[in-house]
């Protein structure tokens, strides 16, 4: 926004350069961006915080240059010759939602003549950045710039006897000054002649009731609308204009009627107009005056300064806010002009800012300090950061999904994941609920990739998902998510392998070694998300960790991916909770290992895992490794059947084993594999 200097010396004196005021201003908590000088003026650049929407208003911008140069700030005076006629007899206002809209005032200005606005008028709209238009449209213009009051202008022939503000019907047809047809739902305030809109409340007005070449009377509109809505408002129709920007920054409820009657003033002496008597004011809940308890020694200890209580009062004197003094506190009457002061601390700040944040000696915080650490449970977290970081690169994503990602999953309906922490007030419909699951993200991270040309992908993601609670707050778990498809990277110390289920149930075999859970087992899943006969969940004696498996082909294509994937999803908590501290030092053995191989035939649903738990339940003393190294099905096997060869280590730490010893070992494990799976030695 564009602040002329000799405008603002219209209501306040002071002596100071452009430079100077900007210096000052800047270091008072309102920012001027630049200074340029035009026309024998100096425009400054405004950049204001979203708190101090009051200075938007030329008169609530010289309060504060009155405030810091000591001077006396002179409101424009208002001066309005009324005709015998009564506003009443004319027009009728009626609020039905009071929540949205808490004050409307209304003002008719007759047999004007519209024309061209005065070169000052039009040179002081310029200079702030607005195209002028006529002389009844540049006094609204005008009198917003001056007051922060947005105001309306309406062709009063064109209206009704009533204006009547109102939620917008659903679906409900109206074409805005800029000639572009919207069509409005319930949550849209409108402001109607009884009947049809005529203006979106606080935005913008209506084509059919604008003012034109041929108006004669005009109804001005004054009125204060809730700020959060009309921002709603603002950005569904995609529609931003300098009414609506200082409706969402807040104004004064209290200034409604006296900008309303400087534009009948100024409207009667540029256009002409006869201003009948009286105001049309609905207000059916006057706003109480905002009183706030400021403690001087509250001030001092927030701000490390030694003010005095007189020095505090002073200050906010010259702000205009009137004190009153009760058992050594400062009772403080805030302005409407001021939403943005509700509590003590605002009143602290408004001290330091007319005392000067320069003057403020910098200093160390006061108090104990105590030294920052991480938790055990954090510290955890950070460790399986560090694992999982070896292999895949980590991604972050919202905890906010849409409950469209169940139906792409395949999730049941009676799915527990299904049961979600809806948004109250969600930025859109992809936002809408709280993540069950970390899988529709990294599905997302893959889709999103794929369509970018990176093909060789593996992202993990630690972060909490959440459920419902009987009461307060929902319930938060931690969770590790993974996903990984194409090759992995070649150089020349690794080969090109494809990133399947077992690479990632490698990583996986590695995270839970290093946290002291390799008795997992990996069971076959049945999870409508994942690959049937491709997918395991992970046991830890009897516990359930989680689920690794290659993704659903349906669930690839519902998320536009056309390579296979696989993920996991793990219980962090749970892997916490079973986490054992691993013994990184061992006895070296002074005796040799040896090896033997068996190959056995057991029926096809004897899984490896089964088959590897009951070879190291029959021989718990020297057997010290066994691994799965072929498996074979085919002519040379019956039907329903598979062959699977194990390598087996033996070693003693006490002796040389001898050939009896092992012999001893593998019938033992022969004999346990033909009682406990019906297993046949190939």
């Amino acid at each position: 926004m564009g602040v002329s200097i000799n405008w603002l010396k219209q209501y306040v004196d002071f002596d100071w350069s452009a430079e100077e005021l900007a210096h000052r201003l800047t270091m008072a908590g309102i920012a001027i961006e630049g200074v340029d000088q035009e026309d024998h003026d100096f425009i400054l650049d405004l950049d204001l915080t979203p708190n101090r929407g009051d200075c938007l208003g030329m008169i609530n911008l010289a309060r504060e240059v009155a405030a810091l140069s000591g001077s006396s700030i002179r409101l424009p005076e208002i001066v309005i010759k009324e005709n015998q006629e009564n506003i009443n007899q004319y027009i009728k206002v009626e609020i039905e939602d009071p929540d949205l809209c808490q004050r409307y005032a209304a003002r008719l200005v007759k047999n004007v003549k519209i024309q061209e606005s005065p070169a000052w008028l039009q040179k002081a709209l310029i200079h702030s950045g607005i195209r002028p238009i006529n002389n009844v449209v540049d006094v609204t213009n005008y009198v917003m710039l001056e007051c922060n009051q947005p105001l309306h202008a309406f062709d009063y022939n064109l209206l009704g006897n009533t204006i009547l503000v109102r939620r917008a019907r659903a679906g409900e047809k109206f074409t805005t000054l800029d000639e572009v047809e919207r069509t409005l739902d319930h949550d849209m305030l409108v402001i109607t002649d009884g009947s049809k809109p005529v203006a979106l409340a606080g935005i913008m007005g209506g084509l059919d009731s604008e003012i034109h070449d041929a108006t004669v009377n005009v109804l001005l509109e004054s009125a204060w609308f809730l700020g959060p809505n009309i921002r709603r408002i603002s950005r569904k129709v995609g529609l931003r204009s300098e009414s609506s920007i200082r409706f969402e920054k807040g104004t004064d409820i209290n200034g409604v009627i006296y900008a309303v009657n400087r534009a009948s003033m100024l409207i009667q002496e540029l256009a002409g107009g006869e201003v009948a008597k009286g105001v049309c004011d609905e207000y059916p809940d006057p706003r109480k005056e905002l009183q706030v308890t400021l403690r001087p020694e509250r001030v001092n200890y927030l701000l490390g300064m030694e003010l005095t209580p007189s020095q505090i009062r002073s200050y906010l004197e010259k702000l205009q806010f009137p004190v009153k003094e009760r058992k050594g506190n400062f009772i403080v009457d805030i302005p409407s002009y001021r939403p943005d002061i509700e509590i003590e601390v605002d009143l602290i700040e408004e001290v330091a800012r007319l005392h000067g944040y320069d003057k403020i000696e910098p200093g160390l915080p006061g108090g104990e300090t105590t030294p920052g650490g991480l938790t055990t449970f954090q510290k955890f977290r950070d460790e399986i950061k560090n694992i999982m970081c070896q292999h895949l690169n980590e991604v972050i994503n919202y905890s906010f999904i849409s409950e469209e990602n169940f139906q792409r999953l395949l999730l049941p309906q009676d799915s527990n994941l299904r049961n979600v922490v809806r948004i109250a007030n969600p930025l859109s419909e992809e936002q809408a609920v709280m993540r069950t699951l970390l899988l529709p993200g990294l599905l997302q991270n893959v889709s999103n990739n794929l369509a970018r040309k990176n093909e060789n992908l593996g992202f993990y993601e630690m972060g909490a998902v959440f459920s419902p609670a009987e009461s307060g707050l929902p319930l938060e778990t931690v969770r590790l998510g993974a996903i990984v498809c194409g090759h992995s990277d070649v150089n020349w110390t690794r080969h090109r392998v494809e990133m399947d289920f077992f690479y990632l149930k490698g990583i996986v075999e590695n995270l839970l070694w290093r946290l002291g859970l390799e008795d997992c087992e990996f069971v076959v899943a049945k999870d409508s998300s994942y690959h049937p006969g491709r997918s395991a969940v992970l046991k830890y004696y009897g516990d359930e960790l989680g689920i690794i498996g290659e993704l659903h082909p349906l669930v690839l294509q519902n998320y536009d991916i056309k390579q296979r994937c696989c993920a996991l999803e793990l219980d962090v908590e749970k892997l916490f909770a079973h986490k054992r501290t691993r013994l990184m030092v061992d006895q070296i053995a002074r005796y040799p290992v040896v090896e033997r191989d068996i190959a056995v035939v057991m029926a096809n649903e004897v899984t490896a895992a089964i088959a590897l738990k009951v070879i190291r339940d029959a021989e718990k003393e020297l057997l010290k490794d066994v691994v799965v190294f072929d498996l074979y099905s085919g002519e040379q096997v019956a039907a329903g059947y598979k062959s699977m060869a194990f390598r087996m280590t033996f070693q003693s730490l006490e002796k040389t084993l001898t050939e009896n010893d092992i012999n001893s070992s593998v019938n033992r494990i022969v004999e346990r594999l033909q009682k406990d799976l019906s297993a046949q030695l190939r």
